[in-house]
Parts: C-alpha cells; sequence; structure tokens
C-alpha cells in the first residue's frame, strides 16, 4: 500500500457530495470557534483501505455538544445529546454522524469502564483499539485530509496486521479481544505476533467484563457477512469457551450459517437465528448458564430455550407418516424463527420436510366455522365449543373437509351421536 499524508483526494472520491459538503462546513465551524475537528475511526481505515464506510464519527477538541448544536442550526436535522458524556449523534437527511469530544481515558481496575477526562486528539488516538482504528484526518481548511497517524496505523493497513497500542490493552479492556478477531476476519489480515501473544496472555480477562458488553460484542460479530470464520478463529485460540465450555466454531456451524444465509435472501438472518443455531447442541444447563452469562434479552433467550426445545422432537418429526394434525400440534406455539432454526439445525429430511409443511402451509389453517356459527347451530356455549373447534381444526388440517358445508355436516354428526 502506497503511503499517503493527505486523503482529501480519497474524502471527495468514496464519500458522497452531501456528506463532502458537511464535513467541510464542520471544519470550517471548528474555525470560526476556533476549535480542531477531526474524521477519527473506521471510516479513517477505510478510506485507506479504498472502502466506502458512512459511519461517520467526529472528534473536537472542544465542547462537542455546543459545537453540534452549533452545526446542526438551520440544516433540519435531530439531535441526540449525551451531556455525560460529551457527545451528540445527529440525524440529518439520510445520514448519521457522531460527534465527540476528544479526550482521554483512564481505567480503575481491568475491565471497569473507563474514567473520561478532555484531551488532544493525540489523547483520543491513545484510547483506540488498534493502531488501524488509531488515526484521524484534519478537516478545518487549513489541516483538510491530513492524516495524523501516530501509531504506524497505515504501514500496519500494508501489511495486513491487527496490532494492539500498549501491552495492557487487553486487560484494560478486554472486548478488544473480540473485535480484534473481528477486524482480523473482516479484512482478512493477521494478528500481529507480539498481539496474538498478549491475547492468549489475557483472555481469563474476558470475565472481568460484564455479560452485556460482551453480548454486544457478540451481536456485532453476527452481523458480520460471515460471522463463523471469526466464531471459528475464537475456537481456535479458546476464546469461544468463554462464553460456553461446550460451543464449537467447527465444520457444522460454517454449513448451517451459510444455510441460513440462503434461506434468509434477500435479507440477512438475524442474530438470534445465528445466536440458536450457534447454542443448537448445548444441553439445557448450558443454554441457561449462556442466557444468564450474556443477561439476554425475554425475546432472544425465549428463541434459544424453544430452539432447544425443537431439538427434542426431531425423531417424531422424523415420521414421514406423521398426519399434518400431529405436526400442527407438535409445533404450535413456536415461532416461525425458532422452526428456521429446526430446519437449518437438523439433517433428516423428512422432519424438515414436516417442519416446512407446518412453516408454509399448516399453521395458517383455521377452520372456516367460528364459535358464534357453533351457537347458531345449536351448540351450547362452553367448553363444547372449544373441543368442536378443535376437532374441526384437525380435521381441517387433514384435509377430511375442505368446505363450510363439510364442517357444517361434520358438526351436525358429531351432535347427534
Amino acid at each position: 500500500m502506497p503511503q499517503v499524508t493527505n486523503l482529501a483526494d480519497k474524502i471527495e472520491k468514496q464519500l458522497p457530495a452531501e456528506l463532502v459538503a458537511f464535513i467541510k462546513q464542520a471544519g470550517e465551524l471548528a474555525d470560526g470557534r476556533g476549535e480542531k475537528i477531526y474524521l477519527v475511526g473506521g471510516a479513517v481505515r477505510d478510506l485507506l483501505l479504498d472502502k466506502t464506510n458512512l459511519d461517520i464519527d467526529l472528534a473536537v477538541e472542544g465542547d462537542a455538544v455546543a459545537f453540534a448544536r452549533e452545526l446542526i442550526k438551520g440544516k433540519g436535522g435531530k439531535i441526540t445529546i449525551h451531556r455525560q458524556f460529551n457527545t451528540a449523534k445527529i440525524s440529518w437527511h439520510k445520514w448519521s454522524i457522531d460527534l465527540a469530544a476528544a479526550r482521554r481515558e483512564s481505567y480503575a481496575r481491568p475491565g471497569a469502564l473507563p474514567t473520561v477526562k478532555p484531551g488532544s486528539i493525540n489523547d483520543d488516538l491513545f484510547r483506540r483499539d488498534f493502531t488501524i482504528n488509531a488515526m484521524a484526518v484534519g478537516l478545518n481548511p487549513q489541516t483538510y485530509g491530513h492524516l495524523i497517524d501516530p501509531y504506524n496505523g497505515q504501514k500496519d493497513l500494508g501489511d495486513r496486521l491487527i496490532r494492539v497500542l500498549h501491552e495492557k490493552s487487553f486487560i484494560d479492556d478486554s472486548t478488544r479481544i473480540w473485535r480484534g478477531l473481528r477486524y482480523e476476519q473482516r479484512l482478512d489480515f493477521q494478528l500481529e505476533a507480539a498481539t496474538l501473544n498478549l491475547l492468549k496472555r489475557d483472555i481469563s480477562m474476558l470475565y472481568s467484563i460484564s455479560g452485556n458488553r460482551i453480548r454486544y460484542e457478540l451481536e456485532c460479530i453476527l452481523q458480520e457477512e460471515l460471522p463463523e470464520k471469526v466464531l471459528r478463529r475464537a475456537g481456535e485460540l479458546g476464546v469461544l469457551e468463554k462464553l460456553n465450555p461446550s460451543l464449537g466454531g467447527d465444520g457444522w456451524l460454517a454449513e448451517k450459517y451459510s444455510y441460513a444465509r440462503q434461506m434468509s435472501l434477500p435479507h440477512k438472518p438475524p442474530a438470534d437465528l445465528y445466536m440458536a443455531l450457534l447454542t443448537y447442541h448445548l444441553t439445557d444447563k448450558e443454554r441457561e448458564q449462556f442466557i444468564s452469562y450474556l443477561r439476554l434479552p425475554k425475546p432472544a433467550a425465549r428463541i434459544l430455550r424453544d430452539s432447544g426445545s425443537i431439538r427434542e422432537k426431531i425423531k417424531e418429526l422424523a415420521d414421514a407418516a406423521m398426519k399434518p394434525s400431529s405436526i400442527y400440534h407438535l409445533l404450535y406455539g413456536y415461532s416461525p424463527q425458532v422452526i428456521t432454526t429446526g430446519i437449518i439445525a437438523d439433517d433428516a429430511e423428512e422432519s424438515r420436510r414436516n417442519m416446512r409443511l407446518y412453516l408454509n402451509k399448516l399453521r395458517s389453517i383455521k377452520p372456516l366455522l367460528g364459535g358464534n356459527d357453533l351457537i347458531q347451530m345449536g351448540i351450547t356455549p362452553g367448553p363444547r365449543i372449544k373441543e368442536i373447534l378443535n376437532k374441526l381444526l384437525d380435521a381441517r388440517l387433514d384435509g377430511k373437509v375442505k368446505t363450510r358445508e363439510d364442517e357444517e355436516g361434520m358438526v351436525r354428526g358429531w351432535t347427534n351421536d
């Protein structure tokens, strides 16, 4: 990769004109306020890699909230303020821009959230996770496009390396272990040798991080184009087992994730589907430990539990002679996502066929007659109504009745017995 010191041309070529105009205005405003503002983070990295990244992060050496309010004035955008962090999110047209005050951080103990104080752009870059993310681009008119690269991130991009900034990096914040693996696999890079040794040394520090923060990192991985690559690498390095010792990022998972993408086209599979497949072979106890550790929200936890429950019914579902009504009652109450998990995870064609039949047809079948119709036919209101409706549903599922008249005739036959 040829070394560059000014990214003005890349900004003009790789970002939409409207966004370029916006960040130029930000630079001019900073000049007028006697402040300095910079493009930071992944957008700088991806400019150097000639990749489009529209997640724009700006750092200002000054009051980010006051700056954001002045910047958006008259533009008709929306601003969300986080005064305690001196950050703001600007939603303008179809763009979202994050603006933060340049700051320095210190850690009271491993895994703790950092103590934050105002700082310079160099302080701000030192708190970053990896050299390739520790670069900034000046946006003030006199320094527009100028690359600030104190840790040789550009060289590491050229050498395709993921490198931490200092040897306590993973101790201070071990979520960087997961992020390092994510960047390594997304970019097809390698962990630099000393960084890899530090990662191995500090894997146990993952237990110093709250489950909520680990869950966020896992969810980011599951949004990657090929999350199985990250999970495989995490398995190789002993990182995956810190989520649960029984998890595997093996060939089975890669095959099933590929199948999940095929079934979800044209969309990406939801993270909950990926997570259900990841935990599919866990025991009930292991699954509960996983749910508790990551503090999964109730909807996500239910998907994982129900996916485990579906797995226990696979043998029954593999019966080729199983009546549609029996399939219906076995699967009723499970969400489409849970049944999709079963279809993807199971290798028996008959059980997959029966789950597809339920998902594509049986779950939407209902009797044509309702409770009021039965009352008009002389059925006394009460438990008998529900019993007849259930029997009608079974008859419709199994093809014994097709029309309203068929159902009425069947009801009369039952009531005349």
